[in-house]
């Protein structure tokens, strides 16, 4: 297994670094006053393949909002985000900014409050600062590259219990329902005496591992913009970031774990045996 930790990492001008999280810090404190404010007025399906695809009209208004900030401050570096799709050329770009307004929705028009605002800028090496909201809790995460994580501006350090017993570990449905495997998987967490918990937010559950609430996350599949500012606070707390196969990848093209260094390896073991399941 190759952590993470160990690959060198693209450096970033500092003042892009200090700018960036400042940008990205209003923005989330714009966005935690819209979400709380709004309770998830204007909600609508999506589409017709899910019921709980939910498009509102707060995941507009602050993507739109974050757009224009963005663009503003940032001139040349694209947006990607889930509302809006991607600025052109941000495929090829050194640095894009990706957005979720509203990672969560379905909770959020239900008036479950767990939900959050995600943003991130990202290189070839992945994020280089996160950002994410989570409104309900009044708290802002916020991570860049070498400089570790916060929240609410205190540090923040993944504490390793080195067990998963009497641990959680957090995982999300997939978009039309359990991934391959998912109840295998419950199974074999449970006999190690972990439990699963399933939430409703990406970035909020790998959060969770950062901020020592849970061991580990596992992500069968997800949005660059959903997890990519709660990955870098991971990252910068000392969390071990692995693709399916094992190897370290800050955002792994198909499905990753999040988890302490010490059980990294016992949880993937969970996803490899059972993700292909069914």
């Amino acid at each position: 297994m190759t952590l993470l930790s160990s690959r060198p990492s693209q450096p970033v001008e500092p003042g892009l670094l200090s700018r960036a999280l400042e940008v990205a810090g209003r923005l989330a404190n714009d966005a935690t006053d819209v979400i709380t404010a709004t309770a998830g007025r204007g909600a609508r399906p999506g589409s017709l393949d899910s019921p709980f695809d939910w498009v509102t009209d707060t995941d507009r208004i602050l993507e739109r909002h974050t757009r224009r900030v963005l663009t503003a401050e940032f001139p040349g570096i694209p947006v990607v985000g889930e509302e809006f799709g991607a600025d052109l050329g941000a495929d090829v770009a050194e640095y894009r900014w990706v957005v979720d307004p509203v990672d969560g929705t379905a909770n959020y028009v239900a008036g479950v409050p767990w939900c959050a605002y995600s943003l991130a800028l990202i290189d070839a090496s992945g994020p280089v600062v996160g950002v994410v909201a989570d409104p309900y809790r009044a708290q802002i995460y916020a991570a860049a590259r070498g400089r570790g994580a916060r929240a609410n501006g205190t540090p923040v350090r993944l504490v390793d219990r080195g067990s998963t017993a009497g641990a959680l570990v957090c995982t999300e449905l997939a978009r039309s329902g359990p991934w391959p495997g998912m109840g295998e998987f419950i199974e074999r967490a449970a006999a190690a005496h972990a439990g699963v918990r399933v939430l409703g937010s990406a970035a909020l559950s790998i959060a969770q591992v950062a901020l020592g609430h849970a061991i580990a996350a596992v992500l069968h599949s997800y949005h660059e913009w959903d997890v990519a500012g709660s990955v870098a606070m991971a990252i910068e707390a000392g969390a071990v970031v692995l693709d399916r196969r094992g190897a370290g990848s800050a955002l792994p093209a198909d499905g990753l774990l999040v988890a302490a260094p010490s059980v990294a390896e016992e949880v993937l073991s969970w996803w490899q045996e059972t993700a292909t399941i069914g």
